[in-house]
């Protein structure tokens, strides 16, 4: 999280009413609103890629996945943020004081940077737990062909799982599984000199 807007405590309308005036996304928590930080283009490509390949492999079944325009509304600690792509899987429940926002995706996605990496690993991960419907939480990284997946077991517990290049990242609560190289292969980079594709 980034430094808290001017006001030191707001309501959750109040925050609403902003959000919608606001051409940048805000989190919500403790009457805090943190403006997000906006993404590099790597960011950006990542996260759709993640989001075609759930899409493409979730076709015809009824989940639906979401980009990051999508609020999700962590009802037992007060976060209300925006994750890099969510899929919900079922019927959409949406919060009661705030319809836009999502209450039961089954799978979070977050692609990891410099200023949001402990961030994501650390508290946001925390407040996810508090999510009923959660199964697996996914980090993408920047840096290198690696992806993780925290899984959600019959006891609460998470097992952390890692792929690398030549591997898949299996999904298991929504039985999909993403390719390593095709989650990062940068199609703008193949055949150039000292690129990698």
């Amino acid at each position: 999280m980034n430094e808290p807007a001017r006001k030191i405590i707001w309501t959750y309308a109040e925050y609403l009413d902003q959000e919608r005036a606001s051409p940048t996304r805000h989190e919500f928590l403790n009457g805090e609103i943190f403006a997000m930080s906006c993404g590099t283009p790597e960011h950006a490509r990542l996260c759709m890629s993640v989001g075609a390949e759930l899409r493409a492999q979730l076709r015809g079944r009824p989940c639906a996945v979401y980009s990051a325009d999508l609020r999700v509304r962590v009802q037992a600690t007060g976060l209300s943020t925006y994750p890099d792509v969510s899929v919900v899987c079922g019927k959409l429940e949406r919060d009661l004081g705030d319809k836009d926002a999502a209450l039961n995706p089954s799978v979070l996605v977050e692609v990891l940077s410099d200023s949001s990496e402990a961030y994501d690993r650390g508290q946001k991960f925390a407040h996810y737990r508090h999510i009923p419907s959660l199964r697996e939480y996914v980090l993408v990284s920047q840096h290198e062909p690696r992806i993780e997946v925290f899984h959600r077991n019959e006891d609460d517990s998470w097992t952390l799982r890692e792929a690398r290049a030549g591997q898949g990242a299996h999904l298991e609560a929504i039985g999909c599984a993403l390719s390593v190289d095709e989650v990062y292969r940068d199609p703008l980079a193949q055949g150039l000199p000292g690129a990698q594709a």
